[in-house]
């Protein structure tokens, strides 16, 4: 029996399954929402390879482009290798080789740095805090020579509260390698599980990367299976927008900030900075935080080398000087050079965007809540100057800083179309009014008839 889709008892008992099923799902997200958070959980834990492996092929897909596209072909062009399938594959199959071998060497290089360099420079502040402590208090102590009031005030503050610093420093990083030794001796198991899931991601990746044409054409299948045609258009236009976004601001800001460390790494070591590497690896990290990252990533780094050497406030002074050049030169010619316009928002919003999704996703949220902040952005200036359109009104923002109200002509004639829309609508008026005209004399006339006219 075929279903009339038309049918009103039909519509009506799909409309009731459905407010059912919503008022269900309504109750057991309000009285049962621990049973809710669990089950996310539990397919978050059991879907975490593929995500990872989602999120790896996406971020190295721009690199699997550039090393077929700049490295690859020209090389089996020169061999004059004719164009084959077997070609393809050979060139899809070397590229997702060099491509995870640039991820695993730039990866092992991170971890080699922090083993080698990071851990030890934090275990020396750590044990040399006595030290660092007393220098402290020989720079207090000549600063102040000639205010012995303030000086004991400022001795005992230090005093009060280097004890607790002292201890949440011995708790935060001795007390924490104990208990990761501890964790790693007992927890096998786990770092079995995790491993096996970094396999199992970077398995999939390269599946994902090696067919990506294929899933990228069964997508927008389904999308124009599943949608009307000017609407499938609009989704895949928005998802490549989006893409664009992102994987350029985001894939742009990771290449900046890597070359950012390397440079801040190269210039401490010429200054001769205190701990170097740390420096340097806090500048490159917190430099992948828009507009914010500077002075976070600046703050304590100076901070950490003046309480190194108190009793030589230059070797700081130098620092911030160099941290700040090196800033500006990342965000008048490397940040631009690199990134480009891929957000295309202000100052304001970009403060706006950091603002609100750090403070509801933490760090996470202030990396990419300025490119997903940049897509609803986009967004909704699209539908403001669609609606613009529709009324013939002009899309520039100066020309309404200074408005008070519209009144019509002078506005609208910046609409190089309304000229053009005016005078049919002037034309279609005009008919109107003739044939109203016709239509009252026509009536007249037949008013003064007599029914013996008529006859």
């Amino acid at each position: 029996m075929k279903l009339n889709k038309d049918n009103k008892y039909l519509k009506w008992g799909l409309t009731a399954f459905l407010v059912i099923a919503a008022s269900i799902f309504f109750y057991y997200l309000i009285f049962h929402s621990s049973n809710i958070s669990a089950g996310i959980q539990t397919a978050w834990k059991v879907m975490m390879p593929i995500v990872f492996g989602l999120i790896l092929a996406y971020l190295l897909t721009p690199v699997l482009n550039h090393v077929e596209h700049d490295a690859l072909i020209p090389v089996f062009n020169f061999f004059k290798v004719r164009e084959s399938s077997k070609r393809k594959s050979a060139i899809r199959a070397l590229g997702i080789f060099l491509t995870i071998l640039l991820f695993v060497a730039v990866v092992g290089s991170l971890i080699f740095m922090m083993l080698s360099q990071i851990v030890p420079s934090i275990a020396n502040i750590v044990s040399n805090f006595d030290s660092y402590y007393n220098n402290i208090i020989k720079w207090v102590n000549e600063l102040l020579n000639d205010n012995p009031e303030l000086e004991e005030y400022i001795l005992n503050t230090i005093d009060r509260y280097s004890v607790r610093v002292q201890e949440i420093l011995n708790n935060a990083v001795f007390s924490l390698s104990g208990e990761v030794i501890k964790t790693v001796s007992l927890s096998v198991i786990n770092i079995l599980k995790v491993t096996l899931n970094i396999i199992i991601g970077v398995l999939v990746s390269i599946y994902l990367m090696a067919s990506k044409e294929k899933f990228a054409g069964q997508a927008k299948k389904s999308v124009y299976a599943l949608f009307e045609q000017d609407t499938a258009n609009s989704i895949l236009s928005t998802c490549r927008f989006t893409h664009k976004t992102f994987i350029g601001f985001i894939g742009g800001k990771i290449v900046d900030s890597l070359i950012i460390g390397i440079l801040c790494f190269i210039g401490t070591s010429i200054l001769k900075t205190p701990y170097a590497a740390l420096v340097s690896l806090i500048v490159g990290a917190t430099n992948v935080i828009p507009y914010f990252g500077p002075f976070i990533g600046a703050i304590p780094s100076i901070l950490l080398v003046f309480v190194v050497d108190p009793l030589h406030p230059l070797n700081a002074v130098y620092l911030a000087l160099f941290i700040l050049v090196l800033q500006q030169f990342d965000g008048n010619i490397l940040g631009p050079k690199i990134l480009g316009e891929y957000t295309g928002l202000s100052s304001f919003w970009v403060i706006f965007a950091i603002t609100i999704f750090g403070g509801l996703w933490g760090v996470v949220g202030m990396i990419i809540g300025v490119p997903f902040f940049a897509v609803v952005y986009a967004g909704i200036k699209f539908f403001i100057y669609k609606k613009l359109h529709k009324k013939h009104m002009p899309e520039e923002t100066d020309l309404y800083v200074n408005v008070g109200y519209v009144n019509g002509e002078e506005f609208h004639n910046f609409d190089p179309f309304y000229k053009r829309n005016k005078a049919a609508k002037q034309e279609k008026r005009k008919n109107r009014r003739s044939k109203a005209n016709k239509n009252f004399d026509d009536s007249e006339k037949n008013e003064e008839q007599t029914p013996e006219d008529k006859e």
